[in-house]
């Protein structure tokens, strides 16, 4: 398979500093030559430059950076578009306000294509806040309401060419879910798997069906992962930590259910604070989730000594 690497250093919407250097941190954990070593084809484009950000007031005055995640998301969206023509982007955060770039951008290919877009969206918080409704102001908590075209974002945001159906978005491994979040989810018809969920079925099942829809559409699928939808135990470089997420094993079967299923068009990397991290071995867990999501098997896989086990 052709890829596309795209780092898009991006802190502007986190809480706290340091995302901007999850891009850096993930070449260095050797990304392109696991891939390469998968034998994939494997292009790195470097880092998105954000224009130029103009100036634009909202009545919510806790929001943080509007001007600048604004300029972000519309130099995100014109470069994933880009990089997804005949290629698979893989977009390195960043925190995750860049997918606001990332699946409008995408959004617009698939748009053009004739096909329908799809999302799963690994996360401990869905990130449906519109401009009005978030409390932290803090813009990596809106990108999925943006990009699915919930109301309020006109005039603040880049116009979208293409909006996802709020229908064919699936977020799994939720526990951190606001009471504003959890209405617009409702009434937008988001699927919803909260960590609940995956305890009661198993996140296979849960997986498989909506990999199915995908199928059944002939879809692209595009996979978001955040670092906090794995538990903090195995990924403690995040700023948004938040106990009970999913295991290593998860993880990795989530990863090698989604290469199985031949569907995964582009992948989101983010939050990633490497600042946090424990001698990286967060940024080289999700080298490693990406290397079962590209093709690596467990028969593959490369013994670690003990002192380099999760």
């Amino acid at each position: 398979m052709r890829c596309r690497i795209v780092g898009a250093p991006v802190q502007d919407g986190a809480g706290r500093m340091g995302c901007e250097m999850g891009p850096s941190a993930l070449r260095t954990a050797g990304l392109r030559e696991v891939l390469s070593g998968l034998g994939h084809s494997v292009e790195d484009l470097g880092a998105v430059q954000p224009l130029p950000a103009r100036r634009v007031v909202h009545g919510n005055l806790a929001l943080k950076a509007l001007p600048e995640i604004s300029a972000w998301t519309s130099a995100i969206a014109d470069a994933a578009y880009a990089a997804s023509e005949d290629a698979m982007p893989i977009f390195l955060g960043g925190d995750h306000s860049i997918s606001a770039g990332t699946v409008s951008g995408l959004a617009r290919r698939a748009a053009e294509a004739g096909r329908p877009l799809f999302v799963l969206w690994l996360d401990a918080h869905p990130d449906f806040h519109t401009l009005d409704t978030t409390a932290s102001g803090n813009l990596h908590g809106v990108p999925l309401a943006y990009a699915s075209g919930q109301p309020g974002f006109s005039g603040y945001f880049p116009d979208l060419p293409a909006a996802v159906d709020p229908k064919r978005i699936c977020t799994m491994g939720l526990r951190s879910v606001d009471p504003a979040e959890r209405r617009a989810l409702n009434e937008a018809g988001v699927t919803v798997h909260d960590m609940r969920a995956i305890d009661e079925h198993g996140i296979a099942p849960l997986l498989r069906a909506f990999l199915a829809r995908v199928s059944d559409e002939d879809g692209l699928l595009h996979v978001s992962l955040d670092v906090d939808f794995l538990d903090p135990s195995i990924a403690p470089a995040v700023g948004t930590t938040v106990p009970g997420g999913a295991t290593f094993r998860e993880a990795h079967l989530v990863m090698e259910m989604l290469s199985d299923s031949g569907l995964v068009s582009s992948l989101d990397l983010v939050e990633l604070n490497p600042f946090l991290d424990e001698r990286g071995r967060t940024a080289t867990l999700m080298v490693d989730l990406t290397a079962s999501l590209m093709g690596r098997r467990i028969m593959d896989r490369p013994t670690r000594s003990h002192s380099g086990s999760f």
